[in-house]
């Protein structure tokens, strides 16, 4: 049997000593779909903060030389913002900000679809050939329990054509608060882009899919070890991501993205 090609990934995080956060977080997904990590720590705690505190998560990717692929922005102070602006985003091929994120890179305000789509094109324009804004404020045509992500994929293909993939993902909300997501989403989207170059729907659908599994997985087990009527702590919401690692390899597809 051919051998398949090494990819490597270099990813450049934050790490906590306890929880799945940052590098933990982003780790243990990408070797379980068959990448080797290598780990830099932008700083290192003793146990998650309960929120992100990094300048800059990087995840960078490569098979040759290492090239940027994926950034995920963390909130930062607005001095930094032209950094990221300026340097980050336009050497990145994948970013994934939430709706403030994009709004604060842009400058303009998502107050629909229409403008998130618009937003996510302004993005593109800056660099990125893969944008994926992975929670928003917009009504989502399920109703209130579900919140709305949006991915857009621009490529140029051999002829010089400009192809563009839109995508819109509804999944349900959880009432909880977790850590570790972002940099959980950004590996596994970064793992399944890879594997679906071409299909921006299936990797956003695979990534989804695996953080629903996650997430039920956490809430399910963190309410049990807080009892009955009981709201379960931070230590009890870390991240269950060793008990699934089957569903992060081999998503149950439960989520379906709609083509825009």
């Amino acid at each position: 049997m051919e051998e398949e090609e090494e990819c490597r990934v270099l990813s450049i995080q934050s790490h906590v000593v306890r929880g799945y956060v940052g590098n933990k977080a982003a780790t243990f997904p990408l070797q379980v779909l068959g990448f080797e990590i290598d780990t830099v720590n932008s700083v290192q705690f003793s146990n998650h903060t309960g929120k992100c505190v990094c300048l800059c998560n990087l995840i960078c990717y490569n098979s040759e030389q290492i090239m940027p692929l994926e950034i995920l922005l963390s909130y930062v102070p607005e001095d930094l913002l032209p950094v990221y602006k300026d340097i980050v985003v336009p050497v990145a091929d994948i970013i994934t900000p939430n709706q403030f994120e994009a709004e604060l890179l842009t400058g303009r305000k998502i107050r629909s679809e229409k403008e998130a789509i618009e937003v996510m094109d302004m993005l593109h324009n800056m660099g990125p050939e893969t944008v994926v804004i992975t929670s928003s404020d917009l009504q989502a045509p399920s109703g209130n329990d579900y919140l709305i992500a949006l991915g857009s994929q621009r490529r140029t293909t051999a002829d010089g054509t400009i192809v563009t993939q839109r995508i819109r993902m509804e999944s349900p909300k959880v009432d909880a608060v977790f850590v570790g997501t972002g940099d959980l989403f950004a590996a596994m989207l970064l793992a399944w882009t890879h594997k679906h170059p071409d299909n921006l729907k299936m990797a956003c659908e695979k990534t989804v899919s695996a953080m629903q599994h996650v997430l039920q997985r956490t809430i399910r087990s963190a309410k049990a070890q807080a009892g009955e009527g009981n709201k379960p702590n931070s230590a009890q919401l870390e991240l269950r991501m060793v008990q699934s690692k089957k569903d992060i390899e081999n998503p149950e597809m439960i989520i379906t993205a709609t083509v825009l």
